[in-house]
């Protein structure tokens, strides 16, 4: 192809090319790929090479035992993996409302919104619409987002992590996510009043892991307080761990307030009196930039924002 134009791609793309595509980036095999795809290995030889003679450029290289993508390819590769997750996305919708469903909402959620936010708008949406399926992630705001631009989700309730990211996604906020110190009710500082960050830096903790966005304004609080990061720390970013080690180790973790309000309010926790503080930081609905919200996506993220409103009346 002398010129790669949107025009002359509309006109010899087809879904089994992205297919391939996407079945060589997983196998990096063409042995594989063949049998994944049912197809001869010549079969998917011959298709390949017409991609490329297509688009001018190699999409994989011949090497003796794996085919990585090329530089270029990592960029097709990306694009066929998205266009076949948003074809799978239209199938499932079509196939559910054909059946009298109401289709699939997809949602991602940070741990602070997936403890109250996100339960109360499901329940609501699901008294709406009965039938509509609901498929739920909890992850970090930086994963969901990749899984946002790879269309894995229609909307996520995250917060944005570096400005970067503002230039790719729209975000409307929804509440500040205010956090505390907690340990449980038999560890020895429960009930130990006023305790400096010093006296907390040598205790066992568990944390979120390095490189997640909270972790990160953990340890800013700790150097403009002054005091190094502890040491002795167990890392997971999975929830049911991480509640589980609190409550049955002389642990200290910091958590959203809105995920250990329920442990607070039955004595199963207890916060600590300390210096640090980190400052709120709003999370909210994060979609893909211009891209409008449809359907059920629509009426959730209208639901998400109605309550956050409520609850932002309540609280004044």
């Amino acid at each position: 192809m002398s010129e790669l134009s949107f025009s002359s791609v509309c006109g010899w793309l087809k879904f089994r090319h992205l297919l391939l595509i996407d079945t060589l980036g997983r196998t990096r095999n063409m042995h594989l790929a063949a049998q994944q795809m049912n197809l001869s290995q010549p079969a998917i030889s011959k298709m390949l090479k017409e991609i490329e003679s297509l688009l001018g450029f190699a999409l994989f290289e011949r090497q003796p035992r794996s085919m990585p993508p090329t530089a270029l390819g990592e960029h097709v590769l990306r694009y066929a993996q998205i266009a076949l997750n948003d074809a799978r996305s239209f199938v499932e919708q079509i196939g559910s409302l054909r059946e009298g469903g109401h289709g699939h909402l997809k949602v991602g959620g940070i741990f602070a919104a997936t403890a109250v936010a996100l339960p109360e708008a499901i329940l609501q949406i699901k008294q709406r619409w009965p039938l509509l399926s609901i498929e739920v992630v909890e992850q970090t705001s930086n994963h969901l987002m990749e899984m946002l631009e790879e269309k894995k989700l229609d909307l996520a309730v995250a917060r944005f992590t570096d400005q970067s990211q503002q230039q790719r996604y729209d975000f409307q906020p929804l509440a500040p996510e205010p956090f505390c110190i907690v340990v449980n009710s038999r560890h020895p500082l429960a009930d130990a009043g006023p305790t400096s960050l010093q006296q907390l830096v040598d205790l066992p903790w568990i944390l979120y892991p390095v490189g997640t966005p909270i972790r990160a304004r953990m340890e800013l609080a700790f150097a403009e307080a002054g005091v190094g990061m502890p040491k002795n720390t167990v890392d997971t970013i999975s929830m049911q761990t991480f509640l589980q080690v609190l409550q049955r180790g002389a642990m200290i973790g910091m958590l959203p307030n809105a995920m250990v309000n329920p442990l607070l309010d039955s004595g199963q926790l207890k916060t600590l009196d300390t210096p640090l503080h980190l400052v709120p930081q709003d999370y909210g609905i994060l979609t893909r930039k211009g891209e409008h919200l449809l359907g059920s996506a629509l009426e959730f993220a209208e639901i998400l924002k109605e309550n956050a409103r409520l609850a932002s009346d309540t609280a004044h």
